[in-house]
């Protein structure tokens, strides 16, 4: 029963959402446009957005050796850290637990997000 009061309150949400967005849809579209004028590429045309994707997967392509480089970097300082672990301070420690446990509970939120926003287990 709560499920479907749930579902029923989702739905009048999101017709309440869509009504809005075709009442304001046309002004927010015109307002962002003349916001962002400065990164619209001239003309706007099927080619040029094909020819933008191109140059970005490229370049992104083209950035991996020094992310590779970056990456490496990384890991030696956690190395470093890790042999002179006896010398950290109790702060340093809390912090780094700290972080261990923010990361593992993003880790669970999405998994909760995964599996459709429950608790007990994927819907089989």
């Amino acid at each position: 029963m709560a499920m479907a009061s749930r579902l029923a309150q989702l739905r009048a949400k999101a017709a309440q959402a869509a009504e809005l967005a075709s009442k304001h849809g046309g002004a927010y579209y015109k307002e962002a446009m003349e916001k962002n004028k400065q990164y619209v590429v001239q003309p706007p045309t099927v080619e040029k957005c094909q020819e933008l994707s191109k140059q970005l997967f490229y370049t992104r392509l083209a950035s991996l050796p020094g992310r590779y480089e970056a990456f490496w970097k990384e890991l030696d300082g956690v190395k470093q850290v890790w042999k002179n672990r006896k010398e950290l301070k109790v702060e340093d420690l809390g912090i780094a637990t700290l972080f261990g446990v923010e990361l593992y509970a993003w880790f669970c939120v999405g998994e909760i997000v995964g599996r459709g926003f429950t608790l007990t287990g994927y819907k089989v």
